[in-house]
């Protein structure tokens, strides 16, 4: 049987696709449903108050899905803003982790941004703490550290671009 071998760098992982099933990978998303994505990470979150194993299951299934728009609601229901370590448990945070992970990477690649601005753009979206995130960024990749510039991100995430 001839498969693609898909090489995932950060896991120093491969994986095998057999060349006829191709069809079932999607897309990457179009900057119209980055967009929407980043609208839904803005919304107010929507937490059932079912039992925390029955959600758990429903979070997986979403991050697996594929679907950028129901990754968007994890990372939006599971986001608890700078307290994470303190209202969430090992599993929860996990769920969060593996959702926020996978829909950082897709508007990287999508905008065309350093992991460093993607990664801010998501956090404003998601009102976090920067200066955290910027602590946890460093220590995944050590980059070289700047001084920081308050400057204001433009909304509009077709003309991204440095300000001076």
């Amino acid at each position: 049987m001839q498969c693609y071998d898909i090489k995932f760098e950060k896991d120093k992982a491969v994986g095998l696709l057999p060349i006829n099933k191709q069809s079932h990978l999607r897309p990457l998303s179009t900057i119209n449903q980055v967009n929407k994505s980043i609208s839904i990470l803005k919304g107010k979150p929507k937490i059932k108050r079912s039992m925390w194993s029955r959600r758990a299951q429903e979070y997986e299934q979403k991050i697996t899905s594929g679907k950028i728009y129901e990754l968007a609601e994890v990372v939006r229901d599971l986001n608890k803003g700078d307290d994470i370590m303190i209202d969430q448990s090992y599993s929860e945070r996990q769920l969060f982790e593996k959702a926020y992970e996978r829909i950082l990477t897709e508007f990287q690649i999508i905008l065309n941004l350093s992991l460093e601005d993607t990664q801010k753009k998501l956090d404003k979206a998601l009102k976090r703490n920067l200066e955290k995130s910027q602590q946890n960024l460093e220590k995944k990749a050590p980059i070289n550290p700047q001084p920081s510039q308050d400057t204001e991100e433009p909304e509009n995430l077709e003309n991204v671009s440095e300000e001076e």
